[in-house]
């Protein structure tokens, strides 16, 4: 099996301390892309920076190659074989996805890589404590790791787009699965993780109304501000608004039909008819906002918007928690279950109608059943000290639409981490075959683009001993 697209699909996480060292690459000060890389090699202590692969029209940099090296160091990430051959191939094998997928017209929308970025950006900060933390030890503002980030987010996007394209419609039948691994070694099964299933019930703390009426009359100004000529809805968006997957292109949302929207916002944004107008404040779940139209296509809308979260106060939290503490312990002396308290207390509109039941939407296919790894942060600590049956003590979290909230949670089961069976772990067992299958025929395509690709590198790595073999034409 071969291990180097692993090695790159790792790479494609970064982690806390992956992501930070990247600031420190070398700047891209490139020799000429054309036919002197064989003058490069002559002087290499000459130059700042350098192109020593060219795949397709796509060249590769020796500061490309010592950034990879570093995250991947500080991911604690071994390379097979030596480094210095196969990092420059894992980087070219990156190319080839993306001239396949500009070949092919892939493309991916802001929203998507903000949103991956988002995430990202989000992990780090749990991981490091806080935005200002964060900020402090990048030394760069939120929105200058956004920038930074957006084109090596951009590919990544293009690489999976292009990859799931390769293997859509591969699929492997039971009796595959069982065939597979009927005589492999008890010790090569594979091993499945420890999974739990969680109920949740959660309070929204009150926000007091003179907040509300702040954030507004904030709102109302900016609407002001546009309609005087002072500046425009698109500057204001960039400066204030609080939804970061759309504050950096102005708050511009492109175009998205009704059902992908907030029902509330969809009723506003659908009625809007002129784009010299701004809607009047918009309340939904995730705060409120002002709308402005950009066009119309079809049963779609293009807008901008600015969202502005009203904040909560120590007390509104304290009182929620107050409250869910309340019904904790109701539910443990047996006034009512878990159950109906979440049918009739939650605020969580996802789970209070499956009994605060929370879905995996992480897992390929729709599932209550979660490695630690796959909830929440804040469930994740609770669960760990929870027994089957146990109710936590309320605690605050931020949900996922970034939203302060206060909860309860119930362990509702737990399966200890154990060598997966064929009657028990079908699906595991089935991805594991599937996996191996579009590896299979990922690594195929990936001979066969090599042969049909303008490859040139410098001398220096014809000596490599290559995972694919035709990069040296």
């Amino acid at each position: 099996m071969k291990t180097g697209y692993k090695i790159l699909a790792g790479f494609a996480a970064l982690t806390l301390w992956a992501g930070m060292s990247a600031k420190g690459h070398l700047p891209h000060t490139t020799a000429a892309a054309n036919d002197s890389t064989e003058s490069i090699d002559n002087n290499p202590a000459s130059v700042i920076d350098e192109v020593i692969w060219v795949v397709g029209d796509e060249p590769i940099l020796k500061s490309d190659v010592e950034m990879m090296r570093q995250q991947g160091e500080a991911e604690g990430m071994k390379f097979p074989g030596d480094p210095d051959c196969s990092i420059p191939e894992q980087l070219a094998v990156q190319k080839l996805f993306l001239h396949q997928a500009a070949l092919d017209s892939i493309s991916v929308t802001e929203t998507e890589i903000n949103q991956s970025i988002d995430q990202q950006i989000n992990y780090w900060i749990q991981m490091i404590g806080s935005r200002e933390k964060l900020e402090e030890y990048r030394k760069q503002s939120i929105t200058q790791i956004r920038q930074e980030l957006h084109d090596d987010f951009k590919n990544r996007q293009m690489i999976h787009k292009m990859r799931e394209k390769l293997v859509e419609g591969i699929s492997v039948t039971p009796g595959e699965v069982r065939a597979y691994f009927r005589d492999m070694p008890k010790d090569s099964i594979p091993f499945v993780p420890t999974e739990v299933e969680v109920q949740i019930i959660t309070r929204t703390p009150k926000i007091p109304q003179e907040e509300i009426n702040r954030v507004k009359d904030e709102l109302r100004q900016y609407t002001e501000r546009v309609n005087k000529g002072e500046t425009s809805f698109a500057t204001l968006a960039r400066l204030y608004s609080e939804d970061p997957g759309s504050a950096r292109q102005g708050g511009e949302l492109d175009y998205t039909g009704r059902g992908m929207l907030d029902p509330a916002f969809a009723s506003v944004a659908f009625n809007l008819t002129d784009p010299k107008k701004i809607s009047k404040v918009v309340e939904t779940e995730f705060g409120y906002h002002i709308i402005q139209l950009i066009d119309k296509r079809g049963d779609k809308v293009k807008v901008r918007h600015i969202l502005k979260k009203p904040v909560v106060s120590q007390k509104g939290i304290d009182d929620a928690i107050l409250h869910l503490d309340s019904i904790g312990s109701d539910i443990r002396n047996g006034k009512f279950t878990f159950d109906e308290a979440a049918m009739y207390v939650s605020d969580d509109k996802d789970t209070r109608n499956n009994h605060g039941l929370m879905a995996n939407a992480n897992s390929n296919s729709r599932t209550s059943k979660f490695r630690m790894q796959d909830l929440p942060t804040e469930i994740a600590r609770v669960v760990d000290t929870l027994r089957v049956g146990q109710v936590s003590q309320a605690f605050k979290m931020i949900n996922s639409r970034g939203k302060t909230v206060c909860a309860i949670i119930r362990l509702r089961s737990k399966i200890d981490g154990h060598q997966a069976t064929i009657t028990e772990d079908f699906q595991t067992m089935k991805d594991v075959v599937l996996a191996k299958r579009r590896e299979e025929v990922i690594n195929a395509w990936i001979t066969q683009k090599i042969k049909d690709t303008y490859v040139r590198m410098n001398d220096r790595y014809k000596h490599c001993n290559f995972e694919y073999q035709g990069w040296i034409k």
